[in-house]
């Protein structure tokens, strides 16, 4: 065997179908070195059955140790993790044919780059539709402004010694565990700069749900800790703006008006174009529902 060894955790919980789906196409990639995926089961019954050993092609079944939740799960298989690069991938995604040898190549030629990211094909309601960025490289700034999408946990694949030594592990102390995913590309850009590979190559599934009131205090109070952790968003007015957006957002959807307005004002001190506080203004004042924004939002591969 010749390339470096990948190992790719696969956090999961009651998913039995798309998970098999999702280690085939982990399998299938075209790639001469080791690929180990490690399922890691969630606060769900392991199945042993996946488990098996083809020399350069390798399942491992494990549980979370850690604390319970998609956080924790990740964490789990970082720590049980050989490889000399680590991968994520959901259950209910899939990689599509050539995703490791376009980023490897793409590594090849950023040497300095810790984190590689791809495009993404969303799937949503019956519908498919690409989401990629047309640039190599993503700074801390960059992310600050924007969350940026594409930029899925699906796609993701980091040097393992870059994860352990610099990066860090999932925060499992984030409220609810929301944008987790965020808080850990800000903290890949502060170490180095994203290297990214434009074209889609991670199949990425949007379910519907609900989102119910405990829900958006979740989000919320997770994305104030996102600003009190990171004080780099006041020198990024649109970026601040953006996540304050987010919050007058779930304010308006919980039914907290006065709440709601704090917020889209703060919002449009910070940036008077910002389109998530006119929304919020709408639910707040009850011109349209929240679950109907989201909705067309997500027809269209976007989120709030």
């Amino acid at each position: 065997m010749s390339g470096p060894s990948i190992s790719v955790v696969v956090p999961t919980r009651d998913r039995p179908e798309l998970l098999r789906a999702a280690l085939d196409a982990i399998l299938s990639q075209a790639h001469p070195g080791l690929i180990e995926a490690i399922v890691v089961y969630d606060q769900s019954e392991p199945d042993r059955s996946l488990e098996l050993d083809r020399g350069d092609r390798r399942v491992r079944v494990i549980t979370n140790t850690r604390s319970p939740g998609l956080a924790g799960a990740r964490n789990t298989g970082i720590e049980a993790a050989t490889g000399d690069l680590v991968a994520f991938c959901d259950d209910d995604d899939e990689w599509l044919p050539g995703k490791l040898a376009a980023q490897l190549g793409a590594l090849d030629v950023h040497p300095d780059g810790a984190l590689v990211s791809c495009g993404i094909r969303v799937s949503y309601d019956d519908r498919t539709m690409d989401r990629s960025l047309d640039r190599s490289r993503v700074s801390l700034e960059a992310l600050l402004r924007d969350r940026l999408t594409e930029l899925h946990p699906s796609t993701f694949l980091i040097r393992r010694a870059a994860l352990l030594d610099a990066i860090g592990l999932v925060d499992e102390q984030i409220p609810g565990s929301y944008a987790e995913d965020y808080e850990f590309l800000l903290r890949a850009a502060r170490y180095a700069p994203l290297v990214n590979v434009e074209s889609p190559y991670v199949l990425v599934r949007w379910h519907k749900r609900s989102y119910f009131a405990q829900r958006w205090e979740t989000i919320s109070t997770a994305l104030q800790w996102l600003l009190r952790r990171y004080p780099e968003f006041a020198t990024v007015p649109h970026g601040e703006a953006r996540v304050a957006g987010q919050i007058a957002f779930a304010q308006a959807a919980m039914g907290n008006r006065r709440d709601a307005v704090r917020w889209a004002r703060r919002t449009l001190a910070r940036n008077p174009r910002e389109p998530r506080a006119y929304l919020a203004l709408a639910v707040a004042s009850r011109a349209v529902q929240a679950d109907r924004v989201l909705r067309t939002l997500h027809k269209r591969g976007r989120g709030i």
